[in-house]
């Protein structure tokens, strides 16, 4: 990802641009509609440093949050830069037990939409009602909701709950996903976003009716004959870059 902004000093190139593209996903979010006040997260690891992920500032809004405000934090809870922001518990706990135990878990993303809530909220949890559903069937973990995150012992649950998938509802609560790369994250999370809001509209309007088990699995196959041969996400993440770019470019500061 280019930038007009030169990287600090103190920095690699690698750990810039890991910035630079966590900041650009932060005011993504907030374009979106995906943000709430100065509350979830979305972390990435810091390339070549298997400890070390970045998270947004605790305190600030995902519309301040920029490439060189971003916190950087190890596994066990040591700042590693000298930003003067505090780091909110409940990420930290939650995200930190997924990049200590996933390998491959790079980019991980926690939000508290009205959809994704809604829906975590069901009993049934999403449904296989629409195209983008049909996606998730088979690959979505539940974990029961067991008051706000921040106690260490719940990481073995969430864990346990997740196995190997790789997107999970928290009950009551919301959405969880995680990726090797920050655009398949990203696109994960607008996928399961859009999944969401379907159910909720769908269920208003009448009574929603299942995919055929036989008509996911062909859906699932041929999914990936869609997109384009770049890497998982990325034209899509790209596209939004440059929406937010021509709003606000001091997201790359």
């Amino acid at each position: 990802m280019a930038s007009a902004v030169h990287q600090h000093a103190d920095m690699s190139p690698q750990e810039w641009e890991a910035r630079q593209q966590l900041a650009a996903c932060y005011r993504i979010f907030d374009h979106m509609g995906w943000s709430e006040l100065i509350y979830n997260h979305i972390t990435l690891r810091v390339p070549g440093e298997e400890s070390a992920f970045l998270i947004n500032p605790f305190g600030l809004s995902y519309r301040e949050v920029t490439a060189s405000n971003l916190v950087k934090i190890d596994i066990d809870g040591q700042v590693l830069d000298d930003s003067p922001y505090p780091v909110n518990r409940a990420g930290f706990t939650q995200h930190s037990v997924f990049h200590r135990h996933l390998p491959d878990a790079h980019c991980i993303i926690h939000t508290h939409t009205t959809a994704g809530m809604a829906v975590s909220a069901c009993a049934e949890g999403l449904r296989p009602i629409s195209f983008y559903a049909a996606a998730f069937a088979g690959q979505i973990a539940y974990h029961d909701f067991e008051g706000v995150t921040i106690r260490p012992e719940e990481g073995d649950r969430l864990i346990a709950n997740l196995g190997s998938k790789r997107v999970m509802m928290l009950r009551n609560h919301g959405t969880l996903v995680m990726a090797a790369s920050l655009p398949e994250a990203f696109l994960k999370h607008w996928s399961l976003q859009r999944a969401c809001e379907i159910q909720v509209a769908a269920s208003a309007a009448g009574t929603p009716v299942d995919i055929p088990a036989d008509v996911i699995a062909v859906h699932q196959r041929d999914l990936a004959g869609v997109q384009l041969p770049v890497g998982p996400g990325v034209p899509d993440f790209q596209a939004m870059v440059r929406v937010i770019d021509r709003i606000d470019s001091s997201w790359r500061q």
